[in-house]
């Protein structure tokens, strides 16, 4: 296998439509330092009325935040704009991934807009089609391929979705992976050995969730490294899996470290540690309580007052949370600040720009899912919400 190479471009130029990562904005943006920023984003709202309908992911800035007219994590967001069929315009102020998904699950005739075309998701990147195509033929040429579920995180992008609509898998979110895992096992279980499981793009919560919740093994795990020929591993260390993990990671909660946990506990007498499942397993192993984004939100609101709390996941949360219960000690859980760099891409200029050329009859930025990705997309998000017990509610 032979490495798909990613085209160096700067944020905000050059133009790569199948990435998550920087492309071109068109238009003249308003300056930052303009202090009516804020009085035209307001009027540019008012004018649009019930014909617009803003989402605002948990990880935006405060700046944009403040404009959303629900809040809320990838998935739960995509199905509250479906739930808005009267709203014209979706704007989707998170990352691509997200507006994609948005697209796929609201009417034809809505558009969703997303501020800055530049805001994409890293890990989404690591999972590109013509790379998870070429581990499906070497799987086959081990053969594999029978046995194998596919299954993918809601954080990559349409076209993977689709892969895994076609091959029979599903999409999962930080909160259903059990489940979905669950049933992507039940799916092949009459095949010789069992059914194997390939998890896209994120290793670190398919490892989480196998391993934690599930019962199996590390030595039911191998991780597909795909700049590797065949992934890296060989026919035997595949026949012998349970659990195929692909290389990829978010680089925001894979920078969280467990001696940072240890400092920590040592330091404050009582603090619980709180983490999202994409941290690493080391991590992970060492929290107190591990789940989702919304998971992460109503402990907090639960906790009692002059609780202690390190929390893993993307600092504009760590830092709204902070804000919003002052009677607790909320720290956040790495010595370095570190937002996440794209999803930190939309910002009250690109904001105004979107709403106010909406105004004027233009719109802007506009995802679109081509209709045969959309079809196969949408056939793995249904497997995910017809799942039994819990679905994706957060």
């Amino acid at each position: 296998m032979t490495t798909v190479d990613l085209p160096l471009l700067p944020l905000g130029r050059g133009v790569d439509l199948n990435s998550e990562r920087g492309v071109e904005c068109p238009g003249d943006l308003p300056a930052a330092s303009d202090p009516d920023l804020v009085a035209r984003a307001l009027a540019a709202k008012e004018a649009l009325g019930d014909r617009v309908f803003v989402l605002g992911h948990h990880y935006q800035r405060d700046e944009v935040i403040q404009f959303a007219d629900v809040t809320g994590d990838s998935f739960k967001l995509a199905r509250d704009a479906a739930a808005r069929p009267e709203a014209e315009y979706i704007v989707f102020c998170g990352v691509h991934f997200m507006a994609e998904s948005a697209d796929i699950l609201t009417k034809p005739d809505q558009q969703v807009i997303l501020p800055d075309l530049a805001a994409g998701c890293s890990m989404a990147d690591m999972a590109r089609l013509t790379q998870v195509e070429m581990a499906w033929e070497a799987m086959a040429a081990a053969g594999v391929a029978d046995s194998v579920v596919p299954v993918t995180y809601m954080n990559s992008s349409a076209d993977i979705k689709a892969f895994c609509g076609r091959n029979g898998g599903v999409v999962c979110t930080s909160s259903n992976a059990e489940v979905a895992l669950e049933w992507a096992f039940e799916q092949k279980a009459e095949i010789e050995g069992g059914a194997k499981v390939l998890f896209l793009p994120d290793q670190h919560l398919g490892r989480n969730t196998a391993v934690l919740k599930m019962g199996l093994t590390l030595e039911d795990c191998v991780v597909w490294d795909p700049h590797r020929p065949n992934g890296g591993l060989t026919p035997e260390q595949l026949r012998d899996a349970k659990m195929i993990l692909w290389k990829g990671h978010c680089s925001v909660h894979g920078r969280f470290s467990e001696d940072v946990v240890d400092e920590l506990r040592a330091t404050i007498p009582g603090i619980q540690i709180l983490v999202h499942p994409e941290c690493k397993h080391e991590v992970v192993l060492k929290a107190d309580l591990v789940g989702s984004t919304e998971f992460i939100i109503k402990t907090i609101e639960a906790a009692p007052a002059g609780s202690s709390w390190a929390i893993g996941t993307e600092l504009n949360l760590v830092k709204r949370l902070a804000a919003a219960h002052p009677d607790k000690r909320i720290t956040f859980l790495d010595k370095t600040v570190c937002y996440c760099s794209t999803m930190n891409r939309i910002d009250l200029p690109h904001f105004v720009w979107a709403m106010e050329s909406l105004v004027a009859g233009t719109v802007v930025n506009r995802i679109e899912v081509d209709p045969e990705t959309e079809k196969y997309a949408l056939v793995a998000l249904e497997r995910m919400l017809a799942l039994p017990g819990k679905t994706a509610r957060d």
